[in-house]
């Protein structure tokens, strides 16, 4: 068998890499999940990359395996940004992923939600890395909601999250438009124009009921590959029947009709080092020892997130007993969700905290005010 420069074998193919981007609260992991569930006979290897020092989007993917299975492979990136400057980590992780090729059919890399992907993308196309890997799509995932309702207050904020949000649907192929179960036409329609406007070089549209997309649409696209200059088009698989209508005028919402437009460039040398670009965006975690009545920690963080330019909470809550609630917030919109079945109960409460200039104190204080706990 031959092997490359890096002493890895090369007889086989380049692994397939998808990027998945989309800002905080988007609801990128609950979509991995999702194709975790599906993937079928895929062996999958993830990466995982938050901003925080808790991995709490790898703890929910891993959640998905199959018992004893190393057929899906899950890896956390925390305390960074995968691929930047700064990164050590990711090329050794990716050459490690190579030197397994044989038992590898695609890669899953979810970056975060304050990244830019285009990172990834460069470094995908490196002397170390290009031998073996070859960018399959990135994928943007939108709030959808959000983006046809921003939410007053908090400007700087909400300046600074406008501007990543536009420059991660630039990088993308493809734009999957999330969280649209309760939308109607108009809505859909709304929101894809939205896109255009803001990108109006995104390859791709789709839409993802239930968090769900056809894993055909995810994986296997080739939209980097030598020669593959078409996308086949494929019908959106599990759509609820009385929504597909939605899709039958291709030309009114173009999710499925394709745009038409030809491979754009992704301007993989334009993404600046996240810490020399904005220093604003901060991350921090608070704990508490006691448990929590869910109702009350969920008014808390609701409060929080209207005084404070939080824009997204996550954690695991010790709510009594081996009772564990998963906490998923985005700005005020606040979710707390039993906890999957199996998992260890947690022996006390961890939230991560993600926002522009947020005031640790201050949260840690509406937090034990609300909750009646120490939080800290």
């Amino acid at each position: 068998m031959r092997s490359s420069d890096q002493g890895l074998p090369s007889a086989l193919p380049p692994i397939p890499v998808t990027v998945v981007t989309g800002f905080l609260g988007a609801g990128k992991t609950t979509l991995l999940r999702d194709l975790v569930r599906r993937r079928q006979a895929r062996r999958l290897a993830l990466l995982i990359n938050e901003f925080g020092e808790v991995a709490i989007d790898g703890d929910l993917l891993r959640s998905e395996r199959p018992d004893g299975s190393s057929a899906v492979q899950v890896q956390d990136f925390a305390h960074g940004l995968i691929a930047y400057g700064d990164d050590d980590h990711f090329v050794p992780a990716m050459l490690a992923l190579a030197a397994r090729r044989a038992q590898i059919d695609h890669v899953l890399i979810e970056t975060s939600g304050l990244a830019l992907p285009s990172a990834v993308m460069e470094v995908l196309q490196s002397p170390q890395l290009a031998p073996h890997f070859v960018l399959d799509a990135t994928l943007a995932v939108v709030d959808t909601p959000l983006l046809l309702d921003q939410p007053a207050g908090h400007g700087a904020a909400l300046d600074a999250s406008a501007l990543l949000f536009r420059q991660q649907l630039e990088c993308a192929d493809v734009v999957v438009l999330n969280k649209i179960d309760a939308m109607d036409e108009p809505q859909l329609l709304q929101a894809e124009q939205q896109v255009r406007a803001l990108a109006p070089n995104v390859r791709f549209l789709e839409l993802a009921y239930g968090a769900r997309l056809d894993i055909r649409l995810a994986l296997g696209l080739r939209l980097h590959q030598a020669g593959s200059a078409v996308h086949h088009h494929y019908t959106a698989l599990g759509m609820p029947g009385e929504r597909s209508a939605v899709l039958a005028d291709q030309g009114r919402l173009n999710g499925h009709a394709h745009s038409g437009l030809a491979a754009h460039s992704h301007g993989l040398s334009t993404h600046r080092h996240f810490h020399e670009q904005d220093p604003g965006w901060l991350s921090f975690t608070l704990r508490c020892e006691a448990p929590q009545d869910p109702q009350r920690l969920q008014q808390a963080l609701t409060a929080a997130a209207l005084a404070e330019p939080i824009l997204r909470a996550k954690g695991f809550v010790h709510a009594g007993g081996t009772r564990t609630v998963l906490v998923q917030g985005v700005r005020a919109r606040v979710a707390l969700l039993e906890s999957q079945p199996g998992r260890a109960a947690q022996a006390r409460s961890e939230l991560v905290i993600i926002g522009y200039h947020p005031s640790r104190a201050k949260v840690a204080q509406l937090l034990t005010e609300f909750t009646g706990t120490d939080w800290k």
